[in-house]
């Protein structure tokens, strides 16, 4: 195994996670492509490689180029553990969302703070097989990162939308849209937004200790809205086209930031009080499909 997982955080990678309608970068430097295989099977897709001055970033659609993986088939594992492998310790996730609240509307940015979990068929952990881990997720998305992303995001959101910070992400398994009684239960919970993806990736970029942070982008206001049009894949994917070029423009900046300050966090430490299960009393096998994340301890 490469010790690129070891690199310091001076040297690390930037990875982004690319969502529907978003399956490659503009702006920064092209340098190679990366088949890797991981404990977990194969990645969503290869890892395209970019590089910004002395940053390189790690670029992989979560549902594959041709968009032919449903969220409850990705391979969240070996995508986070792919970018791990190669020294990725920040990540940001574009997605498409839907929102759950009036006064966020579509072709709206928001930087959610906090999920909650209605998927069922989701590998939400990295620690069984004989390893436990408890890792805690009362800031289950990055503070310092999503504090970085939302002030880039404010300063490159064109007029006439919004950027808001902080909101609660509502996960469902997908891939049919929510029903009217489902979003309006999840209205009378409070949450601002739905998507199908950004929980799992969440919970298993902080058991690899990688700063993760969304850039979710509206599209619609699922079904609660009945003044609204109707939600249709069309819908999404018009609004998506819209936001793809903002996104990148908001990826490009937080690259350049990050290049220059290498920002650390509590994700970055997030095992240090976690590990439970003593190391010899692991399998071997177990011990080194986790190699990666817990070297250092």
């Amino acid at each position: 195994m490469n010790k690129e997982h070891l690199l310091p955080i001076e040297k690390s990678r930037l990875g982004v996670i690319g969502g529907s309608g978003f399956y490659s970068m503009d702006q920064i430097e092209y340098l190679r492509e990366l088949e890797i295989n991981t404990p977990y099977g194969k990645p969503s897709d290869s890892i395209k490689v970019y590089n910004l001055g002395n940053l390189e970033i790690a670029f992989i659609p979560r549902h594959g180029r041709k968009h032919s993986l449903n969220p409850s088939e990705i391979p969240y594992k070996a995508n986070i553990w792919a970018l791990r492998s190669i020294g990725v310790r920040w990540i940001i996730a574009p997605s498409a969302v839907g929102s759950l609240q009036e006064q966020i509307r579509p072709l709206d940015i928001v930087v959610p703070d906090q999920f909650i979990d209605r998927t069922k068929n989701r590998p939400a952990t990295f620690f069984n097989e004989g390893a436990v881990a408890h890792v805690t997720m009362g800031d289950p998305f990055c503070t310092n990162l999503s504090r970085i992303l939302s002030e880039i995001g404010e300063k490159n959101i064109p007029g006439g939308r919004q950027l808001h910070r902080g909101g609660t992400y509502l996960a469902m398994e997908g891939p049919a849209f929510s029903t009217r009684a489902e979003s309006n239960l999840y209205r009378s919970w409070g949450c601002s937004i739905i998507g199908m993806t950004n929980h799992t990736e969440a919970r298993l970029a902080k058991e690899a200790e990688i700063a993760y942070s969304s850039l979710s982008m509206v599209t619609d206001y699922d079904c609660w809205h009945q003044t609204h049009q109707e939600v249709s894949v069309e819908m999404v994917l018009d609004n998506l086209r819209s936001n793809t070029e903002v996104a990148n423009k908001i990826i490009f900046e937080v690259a350049k930031l990050i290049e220059k300050e290498r920002p650390k966090s509590k994700s970055h430490f997030s095992l240090k009080d976690g590990l439970i299960t003593q190391k010899e009393n692991i399998p071997s096998s177990t011990i080194e499909k986790l190699r990666i994340f817990t070297d250092s301890y």
